[in-house]
């Protein structure tokens, strides 16, 4: 038995926009998360668990927050060496810069080695779970499969499927890319904490066929979900649209090849209709917020409330590389942006949520991960809140301005982590009650 002491916050529901439903999350001064076997045994005030387990080894973080790990919705493992790639909307971006890096991962011992760094990444800035894109190439897939069972951690993934209109590096033949897809389901599909995904790259990258021959596999596979892209960028929407006449919107297409449905994930979304929006609610549909690559390629702004006001769940992605940094605190600053530039509010009650409980919604996992209900996978980030000057003054003010009161301070406090928040600020990262990073 471990005990971690700090402060803990966590979310037990979607808090709402404003300043957030007080019975939709906790926030534990002075308190403990017990684990045991790597799953959370008890949550509570450290007086009252120190006395419940006298024996459990302690680890104090002092006031450091104990937070729930950050679940990234929307990840492209492969684009490790383009972020930050200068000048390009979307279609121009994937030619310029995408396609040539990740045709590179054709070579089992680059796919490898980027492959570790990207999870290394991911650790330094306090994710724990994500839902992630590699290649065409069934090694990168595998690479990425692999390290993650290395690691043990909580991992979506599948390999991309391209079947026209890309570069023939990266076109799966006529039979190849489904015959790949069957060999990883059979070997990592539901193995450990992983679970397959079929993830075809677009719709105008795939043909009616391979949309087709996933959409049999997700009816013929227990627990087999997709993600893709929908909706991210008006020349795209336009492009979709060409292709598939037939289909009444972007999303349309693929719903008529069977592939919405609880599980499923699609990033962007940002030029959906109401009708659209209430497909995805009816089939249990999420959808992945990714503000920073929005802004980046200039692709538009998703609009939260309407999503959320239709019933379709919604998790965070930092879409790196067209995101700018893997950190999901410095995604949830760029989503505050975007959203106040729509008249509309994120409080940090949400935004936490957006980076944590709501992601293991999107993904299907809320029953594994997400918060620290008895039960859960213990994987949990500790928070530094004065991990830098600014941040160490800016939260040392609220304390002060609230009396020294840290629960009354938590709004002040979260909110700072989340506007000035980064990898500085992830002091340790755990999987399972184990650490796997912890800040140098």
């Amino acid at each position: 038995m471990d005990l971690h002491l700090g402060t803990l916050f966590h979310c037990l529901a979607d808090p709402g926009p404003g300043p957030g439903n007080p019975t939709a999350w906790e926030f534990i001064p002075q308190g403990a998360l017990a684990v045991e076997a790597g799953r959370v045994v008890a949550r509570g005030p450290a007086t009252v668990l120190t006395a419940r387990y006298p024996d459990a080894r302690r680890h104090d973080w002092g006031d450091d927050l104990i937070v729930p790990g950050f679940v990234d919705t929307h990840i492209h493992a492969a684009q490790v060496d383009v972020i930050a790639s200068y000048g390009a909307q979307l279609l121009d971006w994937l030619e310029r810069y995408t396609f040539p890096e990740e045709a590179c991962f054709a070579d089992p011992a680059h796919a490898a080695a980027a492959t570790a760094f990207f999870f290394d990444q991911l650790a330094a800035h306090g994710t724990t779970s994500a839902c992630i894109f590699p290649t065409v190439h069934e090694g990168a897939a595998e690479a990425v499969f692999a390290e993650a069972a290395r690691r043990r951690l909580r991992i979506v993934c599948g390999k991309v499927g391209m079947d026209r209109l890309c570069p023939e590096a990266l076109r799966d033949g006529p039979d190849r890319g489904r015959a790949a897809t069957e060999r990883l389901i059979a070997r990592w599909h539901g193995h450990d904490r992983l679970r397959y995904i079929l993830t075809p790259r677009f719709a105008a990258t795939s043909t009616p066929e391979q949309l087709a021959w996933m959409g049999q596999l997700r009816r013929e596979v227990p627990g087999l979900a997709v993600q893709s892209h929908v909706a991210e960028n008006r020349a795209e929407v336009a492009w979709v649209q060409e292709l598939y006449p037939e289909a009444r919107s972007y999303l349309d297409v693929y719903e008529r090849h069977g592939l919405l449905g609880p599980g499923c994930i699609y990033a962007h979304g940002i030029y959906l209709d109401d009708a659209d929006r209430a497909r995805l609610a009816a089939t249990g549909t999420a959808l992945a917020f990714c503000p920073s690559s929005n802004e980046f390629l200039g692709s538009g702004l998703f609009d939260l409330t309407r999503a959320r006001e239709a019933g379709v769940t919604v998790g965070l992605g930092s879409d790196v590389g067209a995101g700018p940094a893997y950190s999901l605190l410095r995604t949830l600053a760029s989503a505050y942006g975007v959203l106040q530039l729509q008249g509309q509010s994120l409080s940090p009650w949400r935004g936490f949520y957006l980076a944590t409980l709501a992601g293991a919604q999107a993904l299907g996992l809320e029953g594994q991960i997400g918060n620290f209900l008895p039960g859960k996978e213990a994987d949990f980030v500790i928070l530094d809140p004065a991990a830098t000057p600014v941040l160490a003054r800016r939260t040392s003010r609220a304390r002060e301005r609230a009396g020294g009161d840290l629960a009354a301070a938590a709004g002040e406090i979260l909110f700072a982590l989340m506007l000035l928040g980064d990898d500085r600020a992830v002091r340790a990262t755990h999987i399972l009650g184990e650490t796997i990073y912890r800040r140098p």
